[in-house]
């Protein structure tokens, strides 16, 4: 730990900076940087850049004791920085955790650039991330990006970034579970230091032991990220400011804000969306040319709790004969985010229209075929909000609408319909689940019962851990499966499990 007594002995004089900013020491202890560098939210002409300055693993603290500092940052055209066409200053901000959030532009459209940082004697990792196309680019030789989600520490390691590194990706697509905040029962991988995280010093500690992985670490500095967050970012299965252990709402808020702040102090996500207030905005939307427009929501904070959940808790359980399952005034995103995604749908020309989202939204009956059993954490818990949502993606007239969705440790490929009641009903979107990069999967008795039971689930698949690797082009979106074959090993290979396209103008997805 550097005490402010040592950083102001160190460091030069206050004099000499604007009010509220400290230099850094002439010599840091240790690196400073020694949680990665970071981009994220590509655009035309930049995106945003990301750092933290914290203490080595192991300190009595996991951040600074110290005002903002100043970092300088480079940013080139080439990994030597011979060809710098971006440099200046940056604010590691006290407020959070001494992360940097810099949110560049002025550079040119559809370019790869290499960024690194300084502070005094110490210089970060070199990142490097490509820029969006122009607005009226279309991209004829496509987008490469990979679908990432559920990463539990103690489970499993994170080879499954490893082996993005050689699909020269674009872009990484996270839909939530970045951390856990639950340890895993039994035998563990590998182990979380301290306990469950409440505080904002907790979800701190949390987030830069993950963050200390070095393939996690490779993947971000790889390529630009685009995140949104899922449960366990909080706690499992909660939903608005209802907890699973149904917590005092208050009480709840409180540790629901510490744990939005952490997520904002880690990630590559622009200043739009720090905290305000007890929440954060974290739904927006993503252009790349007239090639692909990602809209991406958030599953959690506006819900309205599950149905029928079991007595004495919040939180999910297979439901059966649940009348409030059914009821058209529940919503999975809020009534204003609803409103927001109907407009937002519709704007753009892109080619491929793409939503970003947590939990899967396929109609998946696990009941053996007396009467019906639905998953409520999932779309399945709120039917009438699902169907209000896949009619206005057909109402836009927007062409090619994908989903894409992680949360359920498992691969599946699906017809997505405003009506489930008849099967001969058309399939008006395709969705593609992720599995796992490291969780636990569902049983594969269960994925079996689910592929039985609906013929609309074109494939599933529970056992393997690993991401989607997609390749985004004019006339087709193709789809690989890529599974590792032993998570439990850092050096595990990685195959692909199964490959899909949707061609474009055909909604549902073929095996390639």
């Amino acid at each position: 730990m550097i005490s402010r007594r040592a950083l102001l002995r160190l460091g030069l004089g206050a004099a000499l900076l604007p009010r509220g900013l400290r230099a850094a020491p002439r010599g840091w202890p240790s690196n400073p940087f020694h949680l990665g560098v970071a981009a994220g939210y590509p655009r035309p002409d930049g995106a945003v850049l990301w750092t933290r300055l914290a203490p080595s693993a192991g300190a009595d603290s996991d951040v600074l004791d110290s005002p903002d500092l100043t970092l300088r940052f480079e940013v080139a055209e080439d990994a030597g920085f011979q060809r710098i066409v971006r440099q200046g200053e940056a604010t590691a901000e006290a407020a959070f955790a001494h992360s940097v959030h810099l949110e560049l532009d002025g550079l040119a459209p559809r370019r790869w650039y290499h960024y690194r940082f300084h502070s005094a004697d110490a210089t970060s990792a070199v990142g490097r991330f490509r820029t969006a196309p122009a607005a009226d680019d279309v991209v004829a030789d496509g987008l490469r990006f990979a679908v990432a989600a559920c990463q539990h520490w103690e489970t499993g390691h994170y080879a499954a970034y490893r082996h993005m590194l050689a699909d020269e990706l674009d872009l990484v697509l996270h839909l939530g579970d970045y951390i856990y905040e639950n340890d895993t029962p039994g035998p563990a991988v590998r182990r979380h230091v301290g306990a469950e995280p409440v505080t904002l010093a907790d979800y701190r500690r949390r987030y830069a032991q993950y963050r200390g992985d070095p393939d996690l670490q490779a993947a971000h500095a790889a390529c630009a990220w685009a995140a949104v967050w899922d449960d366990h970012e909080v706690q499992n299965d909660y939903v608005g400011d209802r907890a699973l252990d149904l917590a005092d709402p208050v009480r709840f808020r409180a540790r629901r804000l510490a744990a939005y702040r952490a997520w904002y102090e880690h990630l590559p996500v622009p200043a739009a969306m720090r905290p305000v207030g007890e929440t954060m905005r974290i739904h927006t939307a993503l252009d790349f040319g007239r090639l692909a427009r990602f809209v991406l929501v958030d599953g959690r904070q506006y819900r309205d709790p599950q149905p029928c959940p079991p007595a004495g808790r919040g939180g999910s359980a297979t439901i059966r004969d649940c009348a409030s399952r059914t009821d058209p005034a529940r919503s999975f995103l809020g009534a204003a985010q609803e409103a927001w995604f109907d407009a937002e749908w519709r704007r753009g020309d892109a080619r491929w229209n793409l939503l970003g989202q947590q939990s899967p939204m396929a109609q998946a009956d696990s009941a053996d075929g007396s009467g019906e059993a639905f998953y409520s954490d999932a779309w399945d818990g709120y039917p009438a909000a699902r169907r209000r949502l896949l009619e206005s993606v057909v109402a836009s007239g927007r062409p090619n609408p994908v989903v894409l969705s992680g949360d359920i440790h498992s691969y599946w490929v699906s017809d997505l319909k405003t009506d489930y009641v008849r099967p001969a009903a058309p399939t008006v979107a395709t969705e593609f689940v992720t599995t796992a990069i490291s969780s636990k999967p569902i049983p594969e008795a269960l994925a079996a019962a689910l592929l039985a039971n609906n013929p609309h689930l074109r494939f599933g698949r529970a056992g393997p851990r690993g991401y989607l690797r997609v390749e985004c082009r004019p006339e087709r979106l193709a789809v690989d499966l890529r599974a590792l074959d032993d998570v439990t090993r850092a050096d595990s290979a990685c195959q692909t499990l199964a490959s899909f396209a949707v061609e474009d103008g055909q909604a549902g997805a073929l095996r390639a």
